[in-house]
Order: C-alpha cells, then structure tokens, then sequence
C-alpha cells in the first residue's frame, strides 16, 4: 500500500506519471542539479524506494522530464500550426518553440542542452520532430533538401530562443513574428 501524507500526494494510480508531474512542477522554481529523487518521493507521498522502481537514478529522471518537455512543446507547435498553409505553419511551430521556450527555460535547457539525446537522431523520433520533417518534406520535396531546411530552421529557432533566454535580445512577441515570419525567413 502507498502511504498519503499530504493533499498532493500520490493517490493510487500511474506513479511514474506522478513523478513525472512533480518533476516538471518543481523546474519551474528549483534549479536542475537541485532536483533530487528523494524529494520528489516526498512531494507525491512515497517512499524512495518506490521512486527507484521507475527511476533508477537521477538521470533516467531527468530523461523522462526531457522528454515531456519536447512533448509539451509539440502540443504548443501543433495548436499554433492547426489550421495554417504549409509554410504558415512551419513558421507558426517554430514561433512556438521560442514561445514555448521562453514559458519554460528550466525545461527547454534540461530537454536540449543538460540531457542525452531523446531519440535516435539529432531531431529524435518525437512528434515535434515527426512535424519538423513533414514540413520540410512538403516545402523543398526531397529528403535532402528537407534535412537542410530542418537544420536551418531549428537553428534559427533555438538560436532566437536562446538569445531571449540568456537577455542578449528582449523577450518580445513581435520580434518572435518579425524573424519567424514564413515569407521572409529564408528568403535572399
């Protein structure tokens, strides 16, 4: 039996996604490297041991966050494409990787700069990078082309992404809209 202490214990169910849920809480107020198993075993009113049994060490924690992390920002990327022109919206899923970023630094530097990589290659096999490659996919039309494009483009994002979070540039929506702007990106 688990054991409740606290109204925002873990209450029989999914305690991997428990985890996960106080993980992703605690990256909005604590520093990455100050996360620890056994605080989160407390928060979600568990014993340690029971956190090992999903999680065999900080990593594989930090793996799991990572990778809810780019699954979040999916979602933001797919709302703000729903409904666009291709090019529209592959503009409109990189506008919400840099929002996306911005909303979470914590996560955005743990899922693409403090963890191993989540997939198999450099985009992973993710649904951001499944829309990544569609869109490059259908605006150069060949496979070469499109992995130059995703390069590009995730460069630009990230690189945008960065200079907000990291205050060389202001975090400003329209700027965002000024430089991921589907007309002008690549254009000479």
């Amino acid at each position: 039996m688990v054991t409740v202490s606290t109204s925002k214990s873990y209450h029989h169910g999914d305690l991997r996604a428990a985890l996960v849920a106080a993980g992703l809480e605690e990256l909005k107020t604590t520093d990455i490297s100050d996360i620890s198993l056994r605080q989160l075993a407390r928060q979600v009113g568990v014993s340690a041991t029971a956190v090992y049994r999903h999680f065999p060490d900080k990593n594989a924690l930090m793996q799991a966050l990572a990778q809810a992390g780019i699954d979040q920002m999916a979602q933001w990327q797919r709302r703000a494409a729903k409904g666009a022109q291709e090019s529209e919206a592959f503009a409109a899923t990189g506008r919400a990787y840099v929002r996306w970023a911005l909303a979470n630094p914590a996560l955005f530097r743990l899922a693409f700069g403090q963890c191993d990589q989540i997939g198999p290659s450099v985009f992973g096999d993710n649904e951001a990078a499944r829309m990544l490659r569609s869109h490059a996919q259908h605006l150069t039309g060949s496979e070469a082309g499109a992995q130059r494009l995703m390069i590009q483009a995730w460069a630009v994002v990230h690189g945008l992404a960065m200079l907000m979070l990291d205050g060389q540039l202001p975090r400003d929506d329209a700027l965002i809209d000024q430089i991921i702007d589907a007309r002008t990106l690549f254009a000479a």
